[in-house]
């Protein structure tokens, strides 16, 4: 990416569930519908010395505003480390290497108005210009005289139900939706516990003045949605 331009990449096909893995070293200086389903990792800059805030998202029917923000307990622009999303019609689980940093249960059918991501999604991988809002809410800039950003990827894996597939993607034949895999277990949940305690400083589940004239997203009041 460059003052000019930007980069990325996307999957061939959609798929409807599975495990999704990649190994991903970020640059060393920091189409869709209105209706889509959407699980992000976005890795916000920061100036020289500062973390680098990893923030997650999910839409669901186009209904997004689900952040959460924390810093890590490394640089992820030193080296290459692993983020992995799970996603089966139990849950959704949002990895770095093998910690879980964010869980999403499907109540969808036990809780009204709940929702939970079901449409199939691309894979897409891009840097883009944020520093309207990503830096310090917008404070800090891009230095653009520091161009060209690059970031690496490697060891991408998908074991997915792609949309060739012949197989119902909530089939237990796909290893992703074996009973081990509907929730976390003691030592994930332990780490889970870990990482919302020690880095997690954002959750817009405990922003009470965001939602202070509008409804609060329903998994937010479900006491079910810290059953993990």
């Amino acid at each position: 990416m460059d003052k000019r331009s930007g980069a990325g990449f996307c999957s061939k096909s959609t798929d409807g569930s599975g495990f999704f893995r990649m190994r991903v070293k970020l640059m060393s200086i920091p189409p869709q519908s209105s209706d889509r389903d959407e699980v992000d990792f976005e890795f916000l800059g920061n100036v020289d010395g500062q973390p680098i805030t990893l923030q997650t998202n999910v839409f669901v029917n186009g209904h997004g505003n689900r952040e959460q923000r924390m810093k890590l307990w490394f640089d992820p622009a030193a080296d290459f480390y692993e983020y992995k999303i799970l996603w089966n019609p139990h849950q959704l689980v949002i990895f770095v290497d093998d910690v879980p940093i964010r869980v999403l249960r499907n109540l969808t059918g036990r809780v009204p108005e709940y929702e939970f991501p079901a449409k199939r999604m691309g894979i897409w991988a891009s840097l883009w210009n944020g520093s309207e809002w990503a830096t310090d809410r917008g404070r800090i800039k891009i230095d653009w005289n520091r161009a060209p950003f690059t970031a690496g990827y490697q060891g991408f894996g998908v074991d997915a139900c792609a949309n060739t597939s012949p197989t119902p993607c909530h089939s237990r034949n796909w290893w992703w939706n074996a009973h081990r895999y509907r929730r976390l277990s003691a030592r994930q949940r332990a780490a889970y516990e870990n990482v919302k305690k020690t880095y997690m400083y954002y959750d817009y589940c405990a922003d009470k003045d965001r939602f202070k004239n509008t409804t609060m997203p329903v998994e937010c009041s479900h006491t079910s949605y810290l059953a993990y």
